[in-house]
């Protein structure tokens, strides 16, 4: 073959020089095609790192709520469960203050057992249980707490609150602090009844300076001295002016009828 005039090439040699050429673009498309597939595939990978982040941060949120739902479920079951004890004492408290005025059937120690349930379950500090003079007239104080004697005296059905109590046969609790009581205006006053009809009271002053407020079960309280506190006190003077003797037999007969 013939030397080119121009520049003394061969076809030979541009034929070469053409199949390199050739050779280095199919070279460079196949990395570029490499480069892209790794690309793509970075793109793909980077994509579903995102989207997993994304469900992680959503089972994250779930988990949070969950968290706190159970936190607030526990939280509920605790406050619940300490309702449920402070019933379970409040009811013990109400069976044994119950027990103990009925467990004795002497007078002095009714009056005793009056004292304590005032003392150690209501939280009075000063206190007095009056009984109603035959006229109901007066209310006569039996026993009392805190209070000077000078004070001690009779009440008139009449005078203030603690009269009206008598004459109503209704609780009366005052709104404010209760270990700010006074003489004059007691913390609380409970009508003591028998059957049908009120045959005193239990007027309480002042409670401890502890003692701010009547809650439920001193509510309950009251009233189960109101019930109670009379029946137990006649019932042990009855027994006692009858020489402790118990009835006979003839006093029970028939008595479902």
């Amino acid at each position: 073959m013939a030397p080119d005039a121009a520049g003394g090439r061969t076809e030979s040699d541009l034929l070469d020089r053409t199949r390199g050429a050739h050779a280095e673009l199919v070279a460079r498309v196949a990395a570029l095609e490499t480069e892209n597939m790794k690309l793509r595939t970075n793109a793909e990978a980077q994509a579903a790192i995102e989207e997993l982040m994304a469900q992680l941060r959503r089972l994250e949120l779930e988990r949070d709520e969950m968290q706190a739902r159970m936190d607030q479920v526990s939280k509920d079951f605790g406050q619940r469960f300490a309702e449920f004890e402070q019933e379970f004492a409040n009811l013990a408290n109400l069976y044994v203050a119950s027990s103990q005025l009925h467990s004795t059937m002497s007078p002095r120690t009714v009056t005793r057992r009056i004292k304590e349930i005032l003392a150690q379950l209501v939280g009075a500090e000063s206190y007095g249980v009056y009984l109603a003079n035959a006229e109901r007239t007066e209310l006569v104080p039996i026993a009392s707490e805190g209070i000077p004697a000078d004070v001690l005296t009779p009440i008139g059905v009449d005078d203030g609150i603690v009269g009206r109590t008598f004459r109503s046969g209704d609780v009366s609790i005052c709104e404010g602090d209760p270990s700010r009581g006074s003489f004059q205006e007691p913390a609380a006053v409970i009508p003591l009844s028998v059957d049908d009809g009120v045959v005193g009271v239990v007027a309480v002053f002042t409670t401890l300076v502890q003692k701010t407020e009547f809650e439920s079960i001193d509510h309950e309280l009251f009233h189960l001295l109101a019930r109670h506190a009379a029946a137990a006190l006649v019932s042990a003077s009855l027994f006692v002016a009858s020489g402790k003797k118990i009835p006979g037999l003839e006093a029970f007969i028939d008595l479902s009828v």
